[in-house]
């Protein structure tokens, strides 16, 4: 439920968007109105059957895969271990390149893949792990949990920049009546969030923070002593890659938006490396490592 949502905090599309992802469906044969663009961004879920060519695109003549589909939206893959190693492997190079070229004895087809990539997993094959119950308890050997959880490759979740759990509710909790913030109130917010990055790259050709690499990212995301302290003893400590490194950066400048601060602060970092937590290598309980 909450992956669905995605789309309806996301900043409404703009004319050439609308226009880009109206093409994409009309290749693929999935628009059938041509009297109109499609105004709203697609939200995908492929099944975990799903093969390689099915997410990249393929065929005689190449259609566009989930990862076009999925331009200018959401692309959600729910219980991620379970997809292939090669289909998930095959999402590194569009997250990076945010376009996809498809090879052919004739041609080649390059279809574009701009899209928000969002993904869950149980802790553990039975789902209990860390969430024990009286009743339920986790039954799953740490070699069985090393096993399940190696099915996502470091490079690919190098490019995830969000790790967030969500342990189990109480029955308690379930109609507390807690104040949450709804989805227009959380689009205002991403609104505002944008107005500030135009502002700060106006004439750069940079539209988001995710864009920002080498010389630019390190123009626009400056830290002060504390919070460059506290990314270098994290990024010692748990054998961070590179890439993780400059992903943290980009989202520490996002957190800073969202608050409409000009500097990333030391919370602004802090908040930014908990969102890391599957890179931390001790992610067993002591009791199982």
């Amino acid at each position: 439920m909450l992956a669905k949502r995605l789309p309806t905090i996301m900043l409404p599309m703009t004319e050439a968007e609308a226009l880009e992802v109206t093409k994409v469906y009309s290749v693929s044969g999935k628009f059938a109105d041509r009297r109109q663009l499609i105004r709203e961004r697609p939200f995908r879920m492929p099944h975990h059957t799903i093969s390689s060519a099915g997410l990249i695109g393929g065929g005689g003549v190449p259609k566009p895969g989930e990862v076009s589909l999925s331009h200018r939206g959401v692309l959600f893959l729910d219980e991620l271990p379970e997809f292939s190693r090669l289909a998930l492997e095959v999402l590194r190079q569009p997250l990076e390149d945010r376009e996809v070229t498809i090879g052919r004895a004739r041609a080649v087809y390059t279809f574009p893949a701009h899209f928000l990539l969002a993904a869950s997993m149980n802790p553990c094959p039975c789902g209990y792990w860390g969430a024990d119950t009286e009743h339920q308890a986790c039954m799953c050997s740490p070699l069985k949990i090393a096993h399940y959880r190696s099915k996502i490759s470091g490079p690919l979740l190098d490019r995830i920049d969000l790790h967030l759990p969500v342990p189990r509710v109480e029955y308690k909790h379930l109609d507390s009546g807690l104040k949450s913030l709804s989805s227009e109130e959380m689009r205002k917010q991403v609104q505002l969030a944008y107005v500030m990055q135009t502002k700060r790259y106006q004439g750069t050709g940079i539209q988001f923070n995710s864009e920002l690499s080498g010389k630019s990212l390190r123009t626009f995301v400056r830290l002060d002593p504390e919070s460059s302290s506290l990314l270098q003893r994290t990024f010692d400590h748990f054998g961070l890659s590179v890439r993780a490194h400059d992903r943290i950066l980009k989202l520490a400048r996002t957190i800073a938006d969202l608050e409409q601060s000009d500097e990333v602060l030391l919370p602004h970092m802090a908040e930014a490396l908990q969102y890391r937590m599957l890179d931390k290598k001790n992610i067993l309980p002591a009791s199982q490592a």
